[in-house]
């Protein structure tokens, strides 16, 4: 990936919005190959990260005050802040089918910060709902390789989708699966329609990536033995982080994929924040997730084996 971002140094133009050919085919290959979905290249939007695309949506879809967004009911901020910047209706629910007249539903699994993965049936469920009110579906899917009590389903798959993509989006990114957080390349994939659309807008926006990032993308979706260890890595760290959570007395919840353990004791969340804290440990308060976090923590993975190994001495102590 280094070598390839260096070997496309040379890139005194500017790229194209809707990305090379070669990162386009690389994210529809990796599509098929690891969600069983067909995707054609032009169906492909390369984005700022996947971030970017989260905020930003509810603006490049003319969403207003009139119109209503739902999101998880324990989510990442960025979805209700992306709405918040259009005044929209934000509704946090797992049961979207509940909601009447959405105009786009987000849904994030696995999720952050719980790690709950959604069935193929549930996926297919929403799916139904929102093309019976024309909502635009998207599913925020950064974690989709790393499942560790189920194997995550995309929404692209046809158990879910069926036969069309019509009305849905997957979103992924290379920040957790590749380690390449800095590089800041994720991108949306499925309705050809809806991404010609965000495609045109895009194109006037500035919201490019950089040549050098692209080829780097294009060279971590055509490999997967670096997830493989990736994966390991994280594998091995969980099962250090957990095991030292259960024997403190807290209790793990979901986590069944992704890169956190959602964790408690029952008590507010600040509460288990300072706990944490005396023993020099940084965890995130779950009511930054909404309210329904309140009494949970979310404990990440992403610190190097020796302060995971720190982290299971503290609690033991």
């Amino acid at each position: 990936m280094q070598a390839a971002l260096s070997g496309a140094a040379n890139a005194s133009g500017y790229p194209t919005t809707a990305g090379s050919p070669a990162v386009r085919q690389a994210a529809a290959d990796w599509i098929n190959r690891r969600s069983g979905a067909e995707v054609a290249p032009v169906a492909v939007l390369p984005t700022v990260g996947s971030k970017e695309f989260v905020a930003w949506l509810p603006t490049l879809l003319g969403l207003g005050p009139n119109n209503r967004v739902v999101i998880p009911r324990i989510a990442y901020p960025t979805y209700a802040v992306g709405a918040a910047m259009v005044g929209a209706e934000i509704i946090a629910t797992d049961r979207p089918e509940e909601v009447e007249t959405p105009s786009l539903i987000w849904i994030n699994s696995p999720s952050n910060p719980t790690g709950a993965v959604l069935s193929a049936s549930r996926l297919a469920e929403i799916v139904a709902y929102g093309r019976s009110v024309s909502a635009l579906v998207v599913s925020d899917e950064c974690y989709l390789e790393l499942g560790w009590e189920v194997d995550p389903v995309s929404i692209l798959h046809p158990s879910v989708s069926g036969a069309s993509q019509a009305g849905v989006l997957g979103l992924f990114s290379l920040s957790k699966r590749s380690n390449m957080a800095g590089y800041r390349f994720g991108f949306a994939a499925g309705d050809p329609k809806v991404v010609a659309a965000l495609l045109a807008l895009r194109k006037h926006l500035g919201m490019m990536v950089p040549a050098p990032v692209q080829a780097a993308a294009a060279a971590a979706l055509a490999d997967d033995s670096h997830v493989a260890e990736q994966r390991g890595r994280y594998a091995r760290r969980r099962a250090v982080l957990r095991a030292a959570l259960l024997q403190a007395g807290f209790t793990v919840d979901h986590s069944e994929a992704g890169l956190y353990l959602w964790a408690t004791r029952g008590e507010p969340c600040w509460q288990s924040v300072g706990w944490f804290a005396d023993r020099g440990v940084l965890v995130t308060p779950g009511d930054f997730y909404g309210v329904a976090g309140a009494q949970h923590v979310r404990v990440a993975m992403t610190a190097t084996d020796g302060a995971v190994a720190r982290f299971a001495k503290r609690l033991g102590e």
